[in-house]
């Protein structure tokens, strides 16, 4: 269905004047039976820990999320800020990520746009969003799309911004001329393999969420963390971004973000693990709202900083242990 003047062209234009920094397009054409079988093994091997909504039938099938689907519009917003953590044991670590306003409310206000927008071209076009919150295989597209590849550390890198960037994606009934795919530019490297204190890249490309500090420390529910995974969380109590820090692609292409938006909340950048260990809910209402972290409970929150803490304890006195 395309009884309309949208073309690629007009609609990749609208996507950047939106604001969204990268754009492309991928036709659904048939079953992607590859990507399906690639998803199916890791689950089998139990890689998506707790993450039961990773089984769900429609990840594998773009059809049963929109029947009607033909187009994917795939956008990225790059939300890259330049500051740094402080050294020292005693803060806590944000992934970049979370530091400023929830890029859910930012990515869907843009998608909504949109997809209002393509809609008002015809009473039979129809347009579903996504921003990381649906059935929605958004690596695999965008990488169909043009946006970036995927890295192996499951990122995906685009040429212009490394990885800092969210995905989104707009399914359309509209056959619109897709982009071509993006090509794999990792080469040889395996920084991001080598730096995971956890060994979660169990090899290029493959993510055990078992291992990940990032699934940890934001979808772990459990009252404690693994003894396996606490000596090595270096601080982090809110995902992590060390394979993100090491790759090469964004220590040379990162480019300063124009979303206000984006800019660290006070607070973000250098909290202190002895607060956050003792944050009570009230606070965390008050020091999280309309941000990402809130995925991450205060009750969760507390523990990731008293594990950190406790790590700590353990190496700078080791027989600390024994008491």
């Amino acid at each position: 269905m395309n009884q309309s003047p949208l073309t690629s062209h007009v609609v990749r234009e609208k996507a950047r004047e939106l604001g969204f920094h990268k754009v492309g397009i991928a036709a659904v054409e048939e079953i992607e039976e590859k990507e399906a079988q690639r998803l199916q093994a890791w689950i089998q091997q139990g890689y998506h820990a707790q993450m039961e909504w990773m089984k769900h039938p429609k990840r594998q099938d773009i059809r049963l999320v929109m029947p009607e689907v033909r187009s994917l519009i795939c956008v990225a917003l790059n939300y890259y800020t330049p500051h740094q953590r402080p050294e020292g044991e005693e803060y806590g670590k944000i992934s970049r990520y979370g530091w400023g306003r929830d890029y859910h409310k930012i990515m869907h206000k843009k998608l909504k746009q949109l997809a209002t927008w393509l809609e008002s071209f015809g009473e039979g076009i129809q347009a579903r969003y996504y921003a990381d919150t649906g059935p929605v295989q958004d690596k695999v597209w965008s990488e169909k799309a043009g946006i970036g590849w995927i890295a192996k550390n499951g990122n995906v890198i685009t040429r212009e911004y490394g990885s800092w960037v969210f995905l989104g994606e707009v399914l359309t009934n509209l056959e619109l001329e897709s982009n071509r795919p993006a090509t794999p530019h990792c080469g040889t490297c395996t920084r991001c393999l080598e730096a995971c204190p956890t060994e979660a890249i169990t090899e290029p490309f493959v993510v055990d969420a078992n291992k990940c500090i990032a699934y940890h420390t934001i979808e772990n529910r459990a009252e404690t963390l693994p003894e396996e995974i606490k000596p090595h969380l270096h601080g982090w109590v809110a995902g992590c971004d060390i394979c993100q820090d090491v790759c090469p692609w964004n220590q040379r292409f990162a480019q300063i973000t124009d979303v206000i938006d984006f800019q660290p909340y006070p607070g973000n950048l250098a909290p202190k693990l002895v607060e956050l260990a003792q944050i009570s809910d009230e606070e965390w209402d008050r020091r999280f709202t309309a941000s990402a972290l809130r995925r991450i409970k205060p009750e969760m929150l507390r523990r990731n900083a008293s594990a950190n803490l406790d790590a700590s304890r353990l190496k700078n006195d080791p027989e600390s242990n024994n008491l």
